[in-house]
C-alpha cells in the first residue's frame, strides 16, 4: 500500500514537472513569435514610411508650387507661407535621408512621427510666430488618413501622432491667447467632435488591421513551424528507407505501385556466419550478446559502405551481401573479395579487443540473380535464384577462418588473388563442386 501510494506521489510529481515544462515551453515559443513580430513589425514600419516620405514630398511639393502660383493671402505676416511650406519640404526631404541610414532602420517609429510633424505642426509653428492660430483640418485629416492606410501598424504610434498635432493647437494657442478670429473659438462643439471621430475612427482600423495582421504573422509561423517539422520527418523516413533499401530501388518504390523486380546477369554474392556465436549466446547476458554483434555488424556495415556494396540483410549471426547491384559494375567480384578480406580482419581484431577466439566461415559466388522487393510492412529487399543458394552453401559447408569461393569466383579472381584448391566437395542440391579458399 505504501509502495502504491509512493508511485502515485512520484507519478503526480513528474506529471505536475511535465506540465510546467510544456507550460514553460510554450511561453518560450509565444515570445519567441512576439521577438520575431516586433522585428517583422519594425522592418515593415521602416518600409511603408519610407513609402509614405515619398508621397509626402511629392504631394506637398504639388501644394508649394500651387502656393508660388497663386498666393495666398494671410495679410502681413512674419514669415509668408511660402517660407513655412519650403521649411516643411526640407524637413520632409531631410526626413528621408535619415530614413535610409542606419539609425533611421533601427528607429523607424521616430521618422514615423517625425514626418506626420513636419506636416502638421510646422504649419502650426509658423502660425504661432505669426501670432494667430491655424486651424489646419485640411492638412490634419489627410495626414491622418495617409498614416491609416499606408502605415497600418502600431496603433499607439498614430495616437501620440495625432494626440501632439491637438495638444499643440490646443495648449499652446490656449496659453498665449491666440485665436483663430475674435468671433471663433479655438475648437467649436462640431470640429472637436469631427475631429474626434475622425482620429477615432482612424486609430481603430490600425488597431483591427494590427490585431489581423498579428493573427496572420503566428500562422504563418505555425504553418512555417509545420512544414519544418514535416520536412525533419521526411528526411528522416527517407534515412530509414534508405537503411531498409537501396537508393536507386527506394526511389522506385516511391514513384511505383507495380512489383519492383530486376534481373542481374551477374553480381557476387557473399555470406558470413560467425563460427560458435550461437552456442557462446546461451552463456552470454543478452546485451552483451546484442553489443557485439552489433560492434562486428556495424564494421561489416562500414566496410560494405566503403566498397560501395549492398548489404541485403542479417540473420541472426550471419551476414549476407552483394556486389554488382542494383548498379551493374564491372570489379563486383574483386569488391566482394575485398570484403570477405576485411572481414576476417574485423574479427581478429575483435578477438584482440576482447579477448575471444571467433572466426568466420565465409562463401562466395558469382552468377545471375533476380532482385526485387516483398511484402507490404516490414519488406525487404532480396535476391533469388541458384547464385544466392550455391553461395550460402559455399558458407555452410566452408571452413573456419576461411573465404570458400565457386569456380566462378575464382575464374574471375585468380589472377589478381591467391588461392588454395579445397577440392571437390559435395554441395546439398547441386553434387560434386570444385571449391577453392581465398587466401588473400
Amino acid at each position: 500500500m505504501v509502495d502504491s501510494l509512493g508511485s502515485k506521489s512520484i507519478l503526480d510529481t513528474l506529471k505536475q514537472r511535465l506540465g510546467i515544462t510544456a507550460q514553460l515551453e510554450r511561453r518560450l515559443h509565444s515570445q519567441s513569435d512576439a521577438a520575431v513580430y516586433r522585428v517583422w513589425q519594425r522592418k515593415f514600419v521602416w518600409i511603408r514610411t519610407g513609402l509614405a516620405l515619398k508621397l509626402a514630398i511629392v504631394s506637398y511639393s504639388t501644394f508649394l508650387i500651387l502656393g508660388l502660383l497663386l498666393p495666398f493671402n494671410f495679410g502681413q505676416l512674419l514669415i509668408p507661407w511660402q517660407g513655412m511650406a519650403g521649411v516643411t519640404l526640407l524637413s520632409l526631404i531631410l526626413m528621408a535621408i535619415v530614413h535610409r541610414t542606419r539609425l533611421g532602420r533601427r528607429f523607424p517609429s521616430l521618422i514615423f512621427l517625425a514626418t506626420s510633424w513636419s506636416i502638421t505642426l510646422i504649419e502650426q509653428v509658423w502660425a504661432t510666430l505669426n501670432g494667430f492660430a491655424l486651424q489646419g483640418l485640411f492638412a490634419w485629416t489627410l495626414v491622418f488618413l495617409v498614416q491609416a492606410t499606408i502605415v497600418p501598424v502600431r496603433w499607439p504610434l498614430h495616437v501620440i501622432a495625432q494626440g501632439g498635432v491637438l495638444a499643440y493647437y490646443c495648449l499652446v494657442n490656449l496659453g498665449l491667447g491666440l485665436t483663430l478670429t475674435e468671433a471663433k473659438p479655438l475648437l467649436d462643439v462640431g470640429t472637436g467632435l469631427y475631429l474626434f471621430w475622425f482620429c477615432t475612427i482612424a486609430t481603430l482600423t490600425v488597431f483591427r488591421y494590427e490585431q489581423l495582421q498579428q493573427a496572420q504573422f503566428r500562422t504563418r509561423r505555425q504553418l512555417e513551424a509545420a512544414y519544418s517539422r514535416l520536412e525533419v520527418e521526411k528526411a528522416q523516413s527517407e534515412r530509414l528507407l534508405l537503411n531498409i533499401l537501396p537508393a536507386t530501388v527506394a526511389q522506385k518504390l516511391k514513384q511505383e505501385t507495380t512489383t519492383i523486380a530486376e534481373s542481374f546477369p551477374e553480381v557476387t554474392v557473399l555470406f558470413a556466419d560467425i563460427v560458435g556465436f550461437t552456442q557462446l549466446s546461451v552463456t552470454l547476458p543478452p546485451t552483451q550478446l546484442v553489443g557485439w554483434l552489433n560492434q562486428i555488424f556495424s564494421a561489416f556495415d562500414q566496410l560494405a559502405e566503403n566498397l560501395q556494396l549492398e548489404k541485403i540483410k542479417t540473420i541472426g549471426d550471419a551476414y549476407m551481401v552483394v556486389g554488382g547491384l542494383p548498379i551493374a559494375r564491372p570489379d563486383h567480384a574483386e569488391a566482394v573479395a575485398e570484403m570477405a578480406l576485411g572481414m576476417q580482419q574485423v574479427v581478429r581484431a575483435f578477438n584482440a579487443e576482447h579477448n575471444q577466439s571467433f572466426s568466420l566461415r565465409i562463401g562466395m559466388n558469382t552468377g545471375p540473380v533476380v532482385a526485387g522487393v516483398i511484402g507490404i510492412k516490414k519488406f525487404i529487399y532480396d535476391l533469388w535464384g541458384d547464385t544466392v543458394n550455391i553461395a550460402s552453401r559455399m558458407e555452410s559447408q566452408g571452413l573456419a577462418d576461411c573465404i570458400q569461393v565457386t569456380e566462378a569466383t575464382f575464374q574471375r579472381l585468380h589472377d589478381r588473388y591467391q588461392f588454395r584448391k579445397r577440392g571437390t566437395i559435395t554441395v546439398k542440391g547441386r553434387g560434386e563442386m570444385t571449391t577453392y579458399l581465398l587466401i588473400g
